[in-house]
């Protein structure tokens, strides 16, 4: 955000001044103006004026935003995304309120040295210093996320700030009213979608696994097909005797039966599908599994607090580990595993859709895609009886625990061994994309026109019709006449790190 070069007030007219504190704070903001005008700030007239301008629309902090979230880790993306969220928090705020209310005028550049101003120089009010704002905003968001980012990012912000009283077009309070403005809205940003730290679940129950400093005895099968490769590398230099497996996406069943074993720790790097694959053979095999994400949704290992290969490898080193909590289904002698969701309805053909174009055109799109098509599409709701009562309803989504609306965030466990399964349902009446629109917006209230929501250990339903499709950690089968869902309460022992004050 930057002063832009439209005035949308009059700067002639007169301004009561309401009280003689204000004038007194008001002349001696002008005094610090000067004496930054007469100071000499070696190597700045070269760096700062120019660092004003690339600041101008956000420009600079769009470009910083690119630069962390190319390093492609989960932290620093989320991190540059709540960065420019919070800047246009902190734009929309100084646009809208902060310059239409404090009518002040620009500082006289008489004291300023030609060769600091600016070629252009900015015709809006004063206060407060949106270019201050945005750099605070972003620096303060970028930190919320990642404190290692927002320390790097924070002298360039700080320098920005600055260049506003070195150009001349700020006085000092413009731009600390700026920076406080700027890192309040980064504040009101985490408090709409809390940072993933801060909601990280508790480590328990704490599970006794084996410690492996090197990574021997770990057997990790790796799914190419979710582009695992950086993260499958970083591992090889993490946990260095690690025996790492890659395979074609049609393997990994194969891989993973073969690597349980020779395996004292089976390990898994791909996405939730791959991920329940490797749940359902550990288990078969009384393995405790090592996860590392590596796919489109990661759903599991994200909720678990594993967000990359170094925290993979930081709690394979000490052998930290944790049980959760698994879901099971069964129809008419199909059984399936899952560790995050089950779904009955539309969604199950919607992750259908998805996967017949993701191959073309990338997983997100694909999903949009696909959610398009479903919802435009004319079809009648699902019939099924629940508790004796037949029931039209678009879609019966069932989580492997509580999952929690955060703020505006989509939903997310903190427990994954609560031994609930997390029921809701959208009723059938009505246009699908409506009914879904509406339970969406009614977000963490239990009961709505659009929705129900109830949470048990077991669920049973019945009257399906044959080939009705189910939906389970992103992948798709068919189920006929009655389906029992249940918890298998901290049956899966599962590595993650756990906090280093415990």
């Amino acid at each position: 955000m930057d002063e832009t070069e439209t005035p949308d007030v009059d700067l002639t007219a007169p301004t009561a001044l309401p009280h003689p504190l204000y004038e007194r704070l008001l002349a001696a903001d002008a005094r610090l103006f000067e004496r930054a005008a007469r100071w000499n700030w070696p190597g700045a007239e070269r760096v700062l004026p120019r660092l004003s301008r690339s600041a101008n629309h956000g420009v600079l902090w769009a470009a910083v935003a690119a630069g962390v979230a190319a390093t492609r880790t989960p932290r620093a993306r989320r991190a540059a995304l709540r960065g420019m969220a919070s800047l246009a928090v902190a734009s929309a705020t100084v646009n809208t309120l902060g310059k239409r209310s404090v009518r002040r005028a620009r500082p006289l550049l008489d004291p300023v040295p030609r060769g600091r101003r600016l070629r252009r120089q900015p015709v809006t009010t004063s206060f407060p210093s949106g270019h201050a704002a945005s750099a605070a905003a972003f620096a303060v968001g970028v930190a919320l996320e990642s404190p290692a980012w927002g320390a790097a990012v924070a002298p360039l912000a700080f320098s920005v700030a600055a260049s506003r009283v070195y150009t001349g077009v700020h006085f000092p309070s413009d731009v600390l009213a700026g920076a406080a403005l700027g890192a309040g809205a980064a504040f009101l940003v985490r408090r709409l979608v809390p940072a993933r730290a801060a909601t990280v679940p508790g480590a328990r129950p704490r599970a006794e696994v084996p410690a492996l400093p090197e990574g021997e005895g770990l057997v990790v099968v790796a799914n190419q097909g979710s582009g695992t490769a950086d993260r499958v590398n970083g591992l090889r230099v993490a946990l260095p005797r690690a025996e790492i497996v890659e395979c074609e996406p049609g393997e990994t069943g194969d891989a993973l039966a073969k690597a349980a074993v020779r395996a004292r720790v089976l390990g898994v790097c791909g996405g939730d599908g791959t991920v329940n694959a490797a749940a359902v053979v550990a288990l078969r095999h009384g393995l405790p599994l090592a996860v590392l994400p590596g796919g489109t949704l990661n759903h599991f290992a994200l909720d678990l607090g594993v967000e990359d290969e170094r925290d993979l490898a930081r709690a394979v080193r000490k052998g930290e580990a944790v049980r959760v909590d698994a879901g099971r289904f069964v129809s008419d002698g199909t059984e399936g595993l899952f560790l995050n969701t089950l779904s009955l309805g539309v969604y199950p053909e919607l992750v259908r859709a998805r996967d017949s174009w993701s191959h073309r055109i990338g997983g997100w799109p694909a999903g949009l895609l696909g959610a398009l098509r479903v919802l435009r599409e004319g079809r009648h709701p699902l019939e099924v009886e629940v508790g004796g009562e037949r029931r039209p309803l678009w879609m019966l989504f069932t989580g492997n625990g509580v999952y929690h609306r955060m703020g505006l965030a989509p939903g997310r466990r903190t427990d994954l061994a609560d031994g609930l399964l997390d029921v809701r349902v959208v009723h059938g009446s009505g246009r699908p994309a409506l009914r879904l629109l509406a339970a969406a917006a009614a977000g963490p209230l239990t009961r709505s026109p659009a929705h129900a929501a109830v949470q048990v250990n077991r669920l049973r339903l019945t009257g399906l019709a044959p080939g009705t499709l189910l939906a389970y950690d992103g992948e798709v089968t068919t189920v006929s006449g009655e389906v029992t869902v249940e918890k298998l309460p901290e049956a899966l022992t599962v590595y993650r790190p756990l906090p280093s004050t415990s």
